[in-house]
């Protein structure tokens, strides 16, 4: 269980539409500090905030934010970009780009953080997934979520024993810029976000934050053909 009163909080692609809710609601918790990392961080005109550069896929960077922020107790991986092309239709080298940043850069950080939590307490790690971690959609995106769930599966125990939480967090579409050209119904980021928050300070392992991440996990005990109906119709 971690309490965000006084805690201070590190979070990763803050200028993004979720990373902004996180940065604004842990400082609506009460978050002492909340250091907002991006490739190019912006003003946020609140003293409590502190932009910071970093570039997940680049090891001197993270290692310049963590020793800049040694007194961080929680870490929020956000970071991430998004693609929709099928994996056959690109190039390999765009492929492993894609799981640089949403597969590598995560566990770098979290690889770089660790010892800054176990030093602070504990402290939590926060790593944003999504519906799509357990949903194939023909794409390298959904394979990286898939990957990076599974990092996060192992890295809950191997950071148990300094007592730091890992927090996985699924949501299905949520309006942020990212998939702003898709037409289909969004949850809001800041439902989103305060569910997310909600469940770090219950002390949870996971959260589904919305009903579209809690009916697609519903559905990995039964057969292949019932989450992908279109096998059963070829």
């Amino acid at each position: 269980m971690t309490d965000l009163h006084h805690a201070v909080v590190l979070v990763t692609g803050a200028n993004g539409g979720l990373g902004t809710e996180f940065v604004r609601q842990a400082l609506e918790r009460g978050a002492s500090r909340v250091y907002a990392t991006a490739r190019s961080p912006r003003d946020w005109g609140d003293e409590r905030v502190v932009p910071l550069v970093l570039d997940v896929t680049d090891a001197a960077s993270i290692a310049a934010v963590a020793a800049a922020a040694s007194d961080t107790t929680v870490v929020v991986n956000n970071a991430g970009v998004g693609s929709m092309t099928a994996m056959l239709a690109v190039p390999l080298d765009d492929v492993r780009a894609l799981f640089e940043t949403n597969v590598f850069g995560p566990l770098a950080v979290a690889q770089a953080f660790a010892p800054v939590l176990a030093a602070n307490g504990g402290g939590a790690l926060i790593d944003i997934h999504s519906a799509l971690s357990w949903h194939a959609g023909g794409n390298a995106y959904s394979a990286t979520k898939a990957a990076f769930w599974s990092i996060t599966n192992s890295l809950r125990i191997e950071l148990a024993a300094q007592r730091t939480q890992v927090l996985g967090a699924h949501l299905g579409y949520t309006d942020t810029p990212m998939i702003a050209q898709l037409d289909v119904p969004k949850g809001r980021p800041d439902d989103i976000v305060r569910a997310i928050y909600d469940g770090l300070e219950a002390g949870e392992h996971e959260v589904l934050a919305d009903d579209t991440s809690v009916f697609v996990k519903s559905t990995l005990s039964g057969p292949v053909t019932a989450l992908y109906p279109e096998l059963a119709a070829s």
